[in-house]
């Protein structure tokens, strides 16, 4: 914490303490829907893992065959209102995250709207009765698409609206890095939290992420204590799986980069990139270049990896990895030969024997409240 800036931290949350009071006695106004709508965000700023997680629920519901939207902000974009992606959305049309999950969920609606009760409604009018575009999805993907055409979404996810309080989210999951828990943060400007840490009990669910190894019941309850969890909420723990990194003409694996004796340029727009960089640690030894997170990459920066690159030894192969989400504004043509870029996908594990658990709540809360009682075959068109 900062000192200094702790008389602004004080102001600060007088504002959002007036702001949700009011909210929460009715003054300012909320939105309720007649579909499922499920809000993932968190009380910090900076990654927690909220993209991961909410690809995890796109899996688990269209494995189960509902007919999911996601909707975000979309940071950084340079468009305006409400955008719905296609094949060909870039990063500048939707920000980087959606495109990510745009990418690897083809079939996926996914909007971005910074009013997210508008967002909201235009999914549930036209907009939201047809699946996107079918240009690049397997045939069978482009079938089951076109079974789903002027078909209503089923479950509507919120990428990082805990603070827009407007809307009244169905199910509020709260995520919590475990090196940096809202419990032990402070208010922006002194911390990095957005609001105060009582906002923690809009929850449904915390979920507390980048866990290094599992948790055991004593460890559990600790965070029980810690994170003042209370009667109706549930608390849950997660942690990374990094997946083979890949690109568009082939996947490979970490066990290879090792064997092979590879030479390793990371490149990272992130907040964290700590937990990756231990990661491949394990496997072989690398040059990092750091962005900030959601980075404008600039004509230097890529002068810059051009260097970095030509500087790798020759006499093993060259290899070039980054995370999926800076994989989608990491415009490398003509700088480093496209097929030794890859980009390593992140997946979510839920620990303490309670996956299971956490699916089943997930599914009982959208089938309980879903609009479309009849759920229609499963797709699965996940392609990273």
């Amino acid at each position: 914490m900062n000192l200094l800036l702790l008389p602004l931290a004080v102001a600060y949350d007088a504002v959002t303490a007036l702001r949700n009071l009011m909210y929460d006695h009715g003054i300012l106004t909320t939105e309720s829907y007649d579909i499922p709508v499920i809000c993932v965000g968190n009380l910090a700023v900076g990654g927690t893992g909220k993209t991961p997680h909410t690809e995890y629920l796109v899996r688990l519901l269209q494995a189960n065959g509902y007919r999911v939207a996601v909707l975000s902000r979309g940071y950084k974009r340079r468009t305006k209102g409400f955008v719905l992606a296609t094949s060909t959305s870039t990063a500048e049309d939707i920000g980087d995250e959606p495109l990510q999950m745009k990418r690897k969920f083809p079939s996926l609606t996914v909007a971005v709207d910074a009013n997210r009760c508008e967002g909201i409604r235009r999914l549930m009018a036209d907009e939201g009765f047809f699946m996107t575009d079918k240009s690049g999805l397997t045939e069978e993907s482009a079938i089951a698409a076109n079974s789903n055409a002027m078909q209503p979404i089923d479950v509507i996810l919120l990428d990082d609206a805990f603070q827009h309080r407007r809307v009244k989210a169905g199910l509020n999951i709260l995520l919590t890095d475990c090196h940096r828990l809202y419990c032990n943060d402070y208010l922006l400007p002194a911390g990095r939290l957005r609001e105060n840490r009582r906002g923690a009990r809009r929850a449904d669910i915390v979920i507390v992420t980048k866990m290094d190894a599992d948790v055991n019941d004593f460890e559990a309850y600790h965070y029980y204590d810690d994170l003042d969890i209370r009667s109706g909420q549930d608390i849950y723990f997660t942690r990374f799986r990094y997946g083979d990194p890949y690109n568009a003409s082939r996947t490979i694996t970490l066990d290879h980069l090792q064997q092979t004796d590879a030479s390793v340029l990371l490149i990272t727009g992130i907040a964290n990139p700590a937990p990756l960089e231990h990661e491949l640690s394990r496997y072989v030894e690398f040059q990092t270049i750091r962005f900030a997170d959601h980075h404008a990459f600039t004509h230097s920066d890529y002068m810059a990896i051009n260097h970095a690159y030509e500087q790798m030894p020759t006499d093993r192969p060259r290899i070039v990895l980054t995370t999926e989400k800076d994989f989608t504004r990491l415009h490398l043509d003509g700088i480093v030969p496209q097929q030794q870029v890859f980009a390593i996908p992140i997946e979510v594990e839920v620990l303490h024997n309670e996956q299971e658990i956490f699916n089943q709540q997930i599914l009982d809360y959208v089938r309980k409240n879903t609009r479309n009682r009849t759920v229609p075959q499963a797709t699965h068109d996940h392609t990273a």
